[in-house]
């Protein structure tokens, strides 16, 4: 997990029934932004990933996104952040 955060350009940590998790990912669908994610629903271990995320987070929500190795947080953070103007500055390289 911390090496998905710290190489991965802007990572998603989702659940796959999550409405937040889907304008999350739309929102940087539209921005053209290659992205990863994880769907926590999907895998073994999404349960023990979460609890991480949460111990190096303080969010036990998702969708959890990352850009750059840098906590962004919600789908209300990152969606505020690209209405600041805040998120293409921080996703482009």
């Amino acid at each position: 997990v911390d090496n998905l955060i710290k190489n991965e350009n802007v990572i998603v940590f989702t659940k796959s029934y999550c409405p937040h998790c889907k304008a999350t990912k739309e929102l940087l669908d539209s921005l053209n932004c290659q992205y990863k994610y994880i769907e926590l629903d999907k895998i073994d271990n999404g349960k023990e990933i979460q609890d991480y995320l949460f111990e190096i987070s303080n969010q036990k929500t998702v969708p959890n996104t990352f850009i750059k190795g840098q906590h962004i947080g919600g789908n209300d953070n990152i969606q505020a952040k690209h209405k600041n103007g805040e998120l293409l500055p921080l996703i482009k390289d």
